[in-house]
């Protein structure tokens, strides 16, 4: 099939790198051409634009870090907007906004296109070897056309229904789990070591009873062994993601108080460790503060 697929960070490059595996030919944009080099020497065509890496597609991955470089990528003469033929499908596997996604299904629309939304669960190093949980919201008959592509880049797909955004309110949701989880982990974690009892025992108790998943046995490694660098998802996107989510629930009027205590410790941890920690560094902050 051809596919276009926009966007080469440290999770699109490894899903672009499974459809050329995969035997489709992909035609890859990113806004640093250098970072498609592996791509195109494995098989890939680079475009100069995002235009051209949705003309004559019959679907294009996105997969951005925001709602304004979606939109960037979306607008202009040479947008995907402007290179997409009618009928083809964009499916976006960012974590964007609720009202993002909203928006950008009505600029699909007017301009006689699909969208879906497929935002994923799952580090760099799943997305590289294809193991990607994928929640897709779109039109039962485009969920059913990308099912022979999803299985190439992920190990499960959550069909959510047919209202895009609403795969883009699962993620969120997902994300601030994930934070808390974390945040939970590293505050027993701190009290435990106060006590005198090891934090690496603690978390073989927490993960051989109650905790046995990937959440609890990845991220608590990584707080037992104050690893949080180079990061997998960086601290400045999980801000991102938290300030989403207070949208969402500012608009659902749904209170979230512990939303608060994980933007203000994602804050703390940036002043104090820099941009380019994971946001599992939260618990280096509950470590500090703890006077560990």
């Amino acid at each position: 099939m051809d596919i276009g697929f926009i966007g080469l960070g440290a999770m699109g490059a490894g899903v672009a790198g499974n459809l050329v595996k995969a035997g489709h030919a992909v035609t890859v944009w990113n806004r640093t051409a250098s970072k498609a080099d592996a791509l195109v020497a494995a098989g890939a065509r680079l475009a100069e634009t995002p235009k051209a890496a949705a003309t004559g597609m019959h679907i294009v991955f996105s997969i951005l870090a925001d709602d304004p470089a979606l939109q960037a990528v979306l607008d202009g003469g040479d947008g995907l907007l402007a290179g997409l033929p009618k009928g083809a499908l964009h499916i976006s596997l960012s974590t964007i906004s609720v009202a993002m996604a909203d928006h950008a299904a009505r600029l699909h629309q007017d301009h006689g296109q699909r969208y879906m939304s497929a935002p994923v669960f799952g580090r760099p190093e799943a997305a590289a070897a294809g193991k990607l949980f994928i929640v897709a919201a779109g039109a039962t008959a485009d969920l059913d056309e990308a099912a022979p592509v999803f299985a190439a880049i992920s190990q499960k797909v959550f069909r959510i229904g047919e209202t895009p955004s609403h795969a883009n309110l699962i993620k969120l949701c997902g994300n601030f789990t994930i934070l808390a989880a974390i945040e939970a982990m590293a505050e027993g974690m701190a009290l435990a070591e106060k006590g005198g009892v090891p934090k690496a025992k603690l978390l073989e108790v927490l993960t051989g009873t109650l905790f046995d998943s990937p959440v609890y046995k990845n991220y608590g490694a990584a707080l037992v062994e104050d690893r949080f660098t180079p990061a997998g998802f960086k601290a400045p996107l999980a801000l991102k993601d938290m300030r989403l989510v207070g949208e969402a629930a500012e608009k659902n009027r749904v209170a979230m108080p512990l939303l608060s205590l994980l933007r203000d410790h994602l804050l703390e941890t940036l002043a104090k460790e820099g941009e380019d920690i994971d946001w599992s560094g939260i618990g280096r902050t509950v470590a500090r503060n703890a006077g560990l």
